[in-house]
């Protein structure tokens, strides 16, 4: 079962994007790394802002991620979220994996109790139309 209603809106995978979502769908979390100078870059882009290449590779990330930042969302922003709040949005980093950021959503936990700093664990949200959503729990 979704994190989220059926109805929440989903991803919108573009020509930038879609490497990320296809490897999301195999339940694989990449980055996109430049082909030439090996800078990783989160959300994907089509060029390396440090050499100016558009070569690309993905890069494997660790199931495990550390809070960087959160929000505790109590307030009803769109329909689908109502019977969920509150629900953490978070901002995530991984070891070995400078300037990469991840945002997505805490879940099996007591909003009160995240902190920065804190382990998590990757799961995979299946949301139907194979499409799946990387999100956390505490390790």
């Amino acid at each position: 079962m979704a994190y989220f209603p059926d109805d929440m809106p989903r991803p919108e995978p573009d020509w930038d994007d879609r490497g990320f979502w296809e490897n999301c769908k195999e339940r694989k979390l990449s980055f996109q790394a430049c082909g030439k100078c090996g800078e990783l870059r989160h959300p994907p882009r089509p060029m390396c802002s440090n050499c100016q290449s558009t070569e690309i590779h993905w890069i494997d990330a660790p199931e495990e991620a550390y809070v960087y930042s959160y929000n505790v969302v109590h307030h009803v922003s769109h329909p689908a979220v109502a019977t969920r709040v509150p629900y953490v949005g978070a901002v995530l980093e991984f070891e070995r994996m400078p300037g990469v950021r991840l945002v997505t959503n805490i879940t099996d936990v007591d909003p009160g109790s995240v902190s920065i700093g804190m382990k998590l664990r990757l799961w995979w949200d299946d949301i139907g139309d194979e499409m799946y959503l990387p999100r956390f729990k505490p390790a």
